[in-house]
């Protein structure tokens, strides 16, 4: 067995204009630049309803994905989440399989744009061409997601400023005597188009596998994805209903330029030219993204053990280097030596059992009742969306034919291989859904537990959660003498009882508990005690600072038994209501985030009061310290009522330190001379206090 190892994290980098620009871009290519023509030849004008179909199952998957990827926003994407829901068995069949998928799906892209490049130059070689855009974009991708982010955004805000010339354009050649006969290739046709031009949607959610690179996951990655999937079906169901209605039937069917043959009837030669450009940068785009999201699922399936150690080096850029080789050349080699366009298509049955797996990790993980289990966002409907996302794509599925079918069960057959000849021996965890298991008196896997603990601690604080009033009410214990944990702990606990209906016995016994059986976290000269109670209505804390130190008995988590002995200096005694297990995880996150901060040892060592102590644990970009003196610009606000004070809007000073002694003041409260105020707020008030009184000496922002 491999022990867990220490891994650099990839930089976050990308903003919500660039998740929106990657899953859109990933999304808008092949799907309207090329298939409508081939669905016309099986659907009739009933395309528009075939791609309006295969919509459908895609909007469960892509809810479901969005959940997982703000509940666990790591690198690989669909790999993490099947690996960490139901085991590394079906990871490892999600991984490869989906790594393939994507890469065909580039080549497709590349390749696949030799028609429109066709239209002008008839006896240039697309290989080469697809090749020389491939290694471009690889390179790229080796200088970070910052880059692929921005050409990412260049690419789509051409795409679309283009389309939108063309929809406008179209509707004034529209012809409605098209549609006739609008049913009549029948619906089974219908639903095999439907099946056909899924793919086009797919990319969609491939930004799930650049989680970990994403700037606030839990706002960015619902937001884009959600706008991406929006544009995205606006423009398949506007752009092929004017597609139909700009070219008759006989031209459309089997056409391989069906939107620059929609804009020649329409705009002329100056339109089929505009489209064609769009057209090249939907393709270039699609392979963007499509090089960025594969990369990563080798990186993160080399973390977890699944592949050599070599996949998860990062280069002087912070990029996965041997990940990203390793996915363009293997693009590459479909380029050069197969037919991507034939090969991409069998995937789409691959790309739909995936995401109906999907759909089935989140049930599992959510009925695990893993209490670090905690989505920024949370699918609606639960379980009938995911339900109806497991039973959609096999209705497909079945549609599809049985080459599609057999091509993808031959990569899981691959995958499985891998797994029990490489895979197996090298790790020692389990799914959520051996959480499940135990709820049904089975066993359960406690690393991961652990793990999303750790994912807890990164992502920090919601913008909801009460942190800061919290602290701001807290009580705080200064140990002079050294003492035992059991003492600490009675004197937090007469504290907690008079603000929690518990009486000190109750809070002593709870928290003994707890500390038996390891789950009172001891790190950096620091513990945190902590229970949950269906009596408590809010949150409440108790900071100590032991200065000569309280010993602590620990114990072994698996026997009950005393393991041995440390002393700490911080104790942060946290209770909470039981109605809301993530937020007190993520308070808890929080204060062990600051506790491992290299400024807060000082900080904490160096309060000479107790409200300085609270200041320690407050976040550095929340709050503020502002010194009153008549010679600097502060000095304004000497005499005055705090009441008439108006700082910022969303600001709050929380503390007055005066002569050495701190206290929390009120309306009446009149500021003087060498006064420090302690504000609180977010940080664009933060940021419009400091540039008010930037001359001010003591504006410091302490960390």
């Amino acid at each position: 067995m491999v022990g867990k190892s220490q891994h650099t994290r990839l930089k976050k980098e990308l903003r919500l204009v660039d998740v929106y620009a990657i899953a859109a871009g990933a999304t808008l290519s092949a799907g309207f630049f090329l298939l409508p023509g081939i669905a016309a030849a099986q659907a009739g004008p009933a395309l528009v309803l075939a791609y309006a179909i295969a919509a459908l199952p895609l909007i469960p998957a892509m809810f479901s994905i969005i959940e997982l990827a703000t509940a666990m926003p790591r690198a690989g994407g669909v790999y993490y989440f099947l690996d960490r829901a139901l085991g590394p068995g079906l990871g490892t069949i999600g991984g490869f399989g989906t790594w393939l998928a994507l890469i065909l799906k580039v080549a497709f892209a590349l390749v696949g744009m030799g028609a429109y490049i066709s239209l002008y130059f008839p006896e240039m070689e697309i290989v080469p061409v697809a090749v020389v855009i491939a290694l471009t974009i690889g390179a790229l991708s080796l200088f970070g997601a910052k880059k692929g982010g921005g050409f990412q955004v260049v690419l789509v805000v051409g795409l679309l400023s283009i389309l939108a010339v063309f929809f406008v354009g179209g509707v004034a050649h529209f012809q409605p005597q098209h549609f006739e006969n609008f049913f009549a290739a029948g619906f089974d046709s219908i639903l095999s188009t439907a099946g056909l031009v899924y793919i086009s949607y797919v990319g969609v959610t491939n930004v799930a596998s650049l989680s970990e690179e994403v700037k606030d996951p839990e706002r960015n990655l619902p937001r884009g994805v959600i706008l991406a999937l929006t544009t995205a079906i606006a423009v398949y169901l506007v752009g092929t209903t004017i597609i139909v209605g700009l070219v008759p039937q006989a031209q459309l069917q089997g056409s391989l330029t069906p939107v620059a043959t929609a804009a020649g009837n329409a705009l002329g030669p100056t339109g089929q030219l505009l489209l064609t450009i769009a057209a090249l940068l939907a393709f270039i785009s699609v392979a963007n993204a499509g090089m960025m999201s594969a990369s990563r699922y080798p990186l993160a399936m080399s973390r977890d053990h699944l592949l050599p150690t070599t996949f998860r080096h990062l280069g002087r850029f912070g990029t996965p280097t041997y990940s990203i080789l390793a996915t363009l050349a293997t693009m590459l080699l479909i380029i050069i030596f197969f037919d991507p366009v034939r090969i991409a298509k069998l995937a789409s049955v691959f790309q739909l059992l995936m995401f109906a797996l999907v759909c089935g990790a989140v049930i599992v993980m959510r009925e695990s009742r893993i209490d670090s289990y905690d989505p920024g966002y949370k699918s609606p409907f639960y379980p009938w969306m995911q339900i109806a996302g497991i039973i959609f794509p096999m209705i497909i599925i079945f549609g599809m034919g049985t080459l599609s079918i057999l091509f993808s069960a031959g990569l899981i057959v691959v995958s499985i291989g891998w797994y029990l000849y490489y895979g197996r021996e090298r790790v020692d965890r389990c799914g959520a859904i051996f959480h499940v298991f135990e709820r049904l008196g089975r066993r359960r896997y406690h690393g991961l537990d652990s793990e999303l603990r750790g994912i807890l601690k990164e992502k920090g604080l919601r913008e909801d959660d009460p942190f800061d009033e919290i602290l701001l009410r807290s009580q705080v214990v200064d140990l002079e003498q050294e003492c035992s944990f059991e003492a600490a702990m009675t004197i937090a606990a007469h504290k907690l009882e008079g603000v929690i209906p518990l009486s000190s016995e109750e809070i002593v016994e709870q928290i003994m508990v707890g500390t038996r059986i390891g789950a009172t976290p001891v790190t950096h000269g620091m513990a945190l005690p902590h229970f949950r109670s269906a009596a408590i209505e809010q949150s409440e804390l108790v900071l100590v600072r032991a200065k000569n130190g309280v010993r602590m008995t620990l114990y072994n988590p698996q026997t009950l038994e005393e393991s041995g002995e440390c002393v700490v200096n911080a104790l942060f005694f946290l209770v909470s209501p039981e109605s809301n297990p993530t937020q007190h995880l993520r308070i808890l996150a929080r204060i062990a985030e600051r506790v491992d901060e290299d400024s807060f040892a000082r900080q904490w060592n160096g309060a000479k009061h107790k409200n300085g102590l609270k200041e320690a644990l407050l976040q550095s970009e929340r709050f503020l310290s502002l010194q009153l003196r008549p010679d600097q610009i502060a000095g304004e606000l000497i005499g005055l009522p705090l009441r008439d004070v108006v700082l910022a809007e969303g600001c709050l000073v929380a503390f007055l330190t005066r002569g050495g002694i701190s206290f929390v003041p009120n309306g009446r409260s009149v500021l003087q001379e060498c006064d420090r105020l302690t504000i609180i707020g977010d940080e664009i008030a933060l940021a419009e206090i400091k540039d008010r009184y930037l001359n001010a000496a003591d504006v410091e922002d302490e960390e």
